[in-house]
């Protein structure tokens, strides 16, 4: 199984910042895409950001020029970087990532997620 845990979330002032982490661990053999999605109370989860393992982005077009997605391969991490943050954004942040195991095939797997609240 592949765990992720993410971290850096928090309570903000609109035009503030927020650098969320989430670091995977377990029986990996491999990552291919990582990313996250955010979920708002009464919506559905959607897209944030997403690095596939080549270093290609895509980001949701609300969060464009914003917020910026960087992984670490060797250590099997993802950042998000979100800079001019505005009330529209809180959410609980989830960490994603489509993943090899040891011993199964490729999975989508999901981290508790990290509520980040952003006060106008």
């Amino acid at each position: 199984q592949v765990q992720l845990v993410e971290s850096g979330g928090g309570l903000v002032q609109a035009g503030g910042s927020l650098r969320l982490s989430c670091a995977a661990s377990g029986s990996i053999f491999k990552i291919n895409a990582m990313g996250w999605y955010r979920q708002a109370p009464g919506k559905q989860r959607e897209l944030v950001a997403v690095i596939n393992s080549g270093g290609r982005t895509n980001y949701a077009d609300s969060v464009k020029g914003r917020f910026t997605i960087s992984r670490d391969n060797a250590k099997n991490t993802v950042n998000l970087q979100m800079n001019n943050l505005k009330p529209e954004d809180t959410a609980v942040y989830y960490c994603n990532a489509d993943a090899w195991t040891v011993r199964a095939g490729s999975d989508d797997y999901w981290g508790q997620g990290t509520q980040v609240t952003v006060s106008s």
